[in-house]
């Protein structure tokens, strides 16, 4: 049995805040911004809208897709390093709104590699037998923790949140490999301060990411029996264009078939993979039977790959 996506869905807020808008209120111009990260615009939500709420749109798409109802739903798993409150977690709120009552329910925090973490997580469950429908959700609601005095991380970060209903698919689809691993030593390089704001030293991160994200990406696919050259998409983690770029050279794919969606959404954290896939199939790039490749890394540091062959 194998488990994989049966649904997926996305939410972003309203509110789009542009390199335009933070150049009137920070030190800082659209084309610094573009020509280091690759972003134009993100989304905030808005005031009375924490990272339950977002959760939950995302949440009720992905149900509707995989044609899947709540009651049905055997364990719910939130990725997120921006809950409502320390407790109850996310996920138990969501379980709430969902009326998923049967759910167990708990919170992974492995900042941006969460949702692959939340989704290896859940093929364990499924693949044993002891769970049939899990809902995964990546979720932050980054701009209450963010500095916006601090030029260098606020022109980063957004808002946003994508779920995936997985279970058993059809032989040779679903999940085919993984890797997940962390380095705590880096932990100084990113985290949240006593004033919970992000604080990041950037060059550290960037040396980190570019060697770790192409390491992971090709470690999966030998992992899963394959070659690059068999892969037909591959999702990075939405964080920095040139970090992105360099995955996609190192698995010598061509520009379009690595997702960008960062210039819409920025870094979006753990909700980054589920909404770059919500986009790219509404866009056609991604089609039954494809070989997607996932990957990831965040505050921990930690890190997550998957290689899945996409469908039902």
């Amino acid at each position: 049995m194998n488990a994989g996506v049966l649904g997926i869905g996305r939410y972003v807020p309203e509110k789009v805040v542009t390199n335009l808008d933070l150049e009137k209120v920070m030190d800082t111009s659209d084309e610094w911004i573009r020509t280091r990260t690759g972003i134009q615009e993100r989304r905030i939500a808005a005031d009375n809208e924490d990272t339950s709420d977002l959760a939950y749109k995302a949440a009720v798409e992905a149900l509707h897709k995989a044609n899947v109802e709540a009651e049905d739903i055997d364990m719910i798993i939130v990725a997120t390093v921006t809950p409502d409150q320390p407790f109850p977690t996310v996920s138990c709120m969501l379980q709430e709104k969902l009326g998923a009552k049967k759910a167990a329910s708990f919170d992974v925090s492995a900042a941006c590699a969460g949702f692959m973490y939340g989704m290896i997580t859940a093929k364990q469950f499924i693949e044993t037998n002891a769970y049939k429908h899990i809902l995964v959700v990546g979720v932050e609601k980054l701009s209450k923790i963010t500095d916006w005095d601090d030029r260098n991380t606020a022109v980063l970060f957004g808002d946003g949140a994508g779920a995936v209903v997985m279970g058993p698919v059809s032989e040779g689809r679903g999940i085919l490999s993984f890797e997940l691993g962390s380095d705590g030593t880096g932990g100084k390089h990113l985290y949240q301060n006593e004033l919970d704001h992000i604080v990041m030293n950037g060059r550290e991160v960037f040396k980190f990411a570019v060697r770790q994200m192409g390491e992971s990406a090709v470690n999966v696919i030998e992992k899963a029996g394959l070659t690059k050259e068999d892969v037909d998409f591959l999702v990075p983690h939405q964080a920095n264009i040139r970090i992105m770029e360099a995955a996609r050279q190192r698995l010598d794919l061509p520009e379009e078939k690595m997702s960008k969606t960062i210039q819409y959404y920025g870094n979006t954290s753990a909700a980054s993979i589920p909404i770059s896939i919500v986009h790219e199939l509404e866009a056609g790039k991604i089609q039954d039977d494809d070989l997607i490749v996932m990957v990831g890394f965040g505050g921990g540091l930690t890190w997550g790959a998957i290689a899945i062959r996409w469908g039902k």
